[in-house]
């Protein structure tokens, strides 16, 4: 059977709502991960490979046509290297990801390039045509960003509730109070901070033309339980679920390398994929998506929690990720997101699933040996896994 493995992965850093990386177009930053993770490679032709496969959770705005393609013309390839855009809304770039693996594992690919995009400072507002020619009432311009957007009529009211309301679900569901939210979105900043000053990220950042960001611009290593406990509920008066416990609005851009074990790259492989899986649950709690889709990951690697020394566990809110982590008994959470998560790092949708899977395998790589988990929650009810092995 051929293996795929992860060569290497870089990703931009990460900056807020209308801030760091709002002026960068999406397939601008797209390409500058590709040809970031390239260009530490200078030896590899870059005819070599054979597709490139990028996750795009919108789509509707400069991020349309096919923005893995535009990226590959952007960072300059060879007109001769193929793209396609795929699609899983939040865990976009973990598919991305898991295409690109099983491409190498089914022999039809030896290099692939897998990763994703997301500028949500840039989604566009959105007008739909009307049903008839020149109608006399107003019409409804909707934002992009984020959620639910022209619902069809036949869908639930139940699972169209926002992403917020899911999580007050989720917390009312497991007994999730909001100062254990607080207190696990303090640790998400506190351990982001300490990574970055350590240099834990160093190996994976590329910086974005024409922006002067360096660093995840949502972290706030001063965050406190008293200063986010100052923080007024987001979505119900009397509701847990905030803006200092929920992961914010980002732009952002991730890229991978994956290969076969006779990739013509002459780099050594952080870690192997071993083990993909997805699953889904009913919208309105999709939070807890990844819990069914790390255990088929799991049984699929032929593993069990007490292999696994790393989880990157992408943070969406506290309330989900706290929900995941009562519903895998047997993990120990310290294992979990040791360098800070999505909360502080922040959550560009398309690339987030670039970054969990890129840092588990470079903090693999740095222990030199180990299991390591990656996964993901997606609205509208569905989660993917993915586990590398060194």
């Amino acid at each position: 059977m051929i293996a795929s493995f992860v060569y290497d992965a870089v990703r931009t850093p990460f900056g807020r709502f209308g801030k760091g990386l709002a002026h960068i177009r999406p397939d601008d930053l797209l390409a500058t991960v590709v040809r970031g993770v390239l260009d530490r490679h200078p030896r590899l032709d870059p005819a070599q490979i054979d597709d490139v496969v990028a996750g795009a959770a919108n789509q509707a705005g400069e991020d349309n046509r096919d923005v893995a393609r535009m990226a590959v013309l952007l960072a300059g390839l060879p007109t001769s290297v193929p793209g396609i855009t795929v699609n899983r809304l939040c865990g976009s770039g973990v598919q991305a990801v898991m295409d690109a693996s099983r491409a190498v594992e089914s022999g039809d690919s030896r290099l692939v390039l897998a990763g994703g995009v997301e500028s949500m400072s840039r989604a566009p507002w959105v007008l739909s045509k009307p049903e008839r020619t020149y109608p006399a009432g107003n019409e409804t311009l909707h934002s992009t960003t984020l959620g639910w957007r022209l619902v069809n009529p036949r869908m639930p009211k139940e699972w169209t509730i926002s992403l917020g309301e899911s999580n007050e679900i989720l917390a009312e569901r497991f007994g999730i109070g909001r100062e254990e939210q607080d207190a696990f979105a303090v640790a998400s900043h506190t351990k982001a901070a300490a990574a970055w000053d350590a240099g834990f990220y160093d190996a994976e950042i590329v910086p974005v033309p024409g922006a002067a960001l360096e660093r995840d611009e949502g972290i706030r290593a001063d965050s406190t339980l008293e200063s986010l406990a100052a923080l007024k509920p987001a979505f119900r008066p009397d509701g847990t679920i905030t803006a200092g416990n929920a992961s914010p609005l980002n732009d952002g851009a991730s890229m991978v390398i994956v290969g076969a074990e006779n990739a013509p790259l002459d780099a050594e492989p952080l870690a192997r994929i071993i083990g993909r899986g997805a699953a889904a649950v009913d919208p309105d709690v999709f939070g807890i998506g990844p819990v069914e889709a790390v255990n088929r990951a799991l049984a699929n690697a032929g593993k069990t929690w007490a292999d696994v020394d790393v989880v990157e566990l992408n943070e969406a809110f506290a309330a989900q990720s706290l929900a995941c982590l009562r519903l895998w008994p047997d993990l120990d959470p310290e294992k979990v997101n040791i360098h800070g998560g999505a909360i502080a790092l922040g959550h560009p949708l398309g690339a987030s699933g670039g970054r969990i899977i890129g840092h588990a395998a470079h903090e693999l790589a740095r222990r030199g040996r180990g299991v390591a988990v990656a996964a993901i929650c997606i609205g509208v009810g569905q989660g993917l896994a993915v586990v590398l092995e060194r």
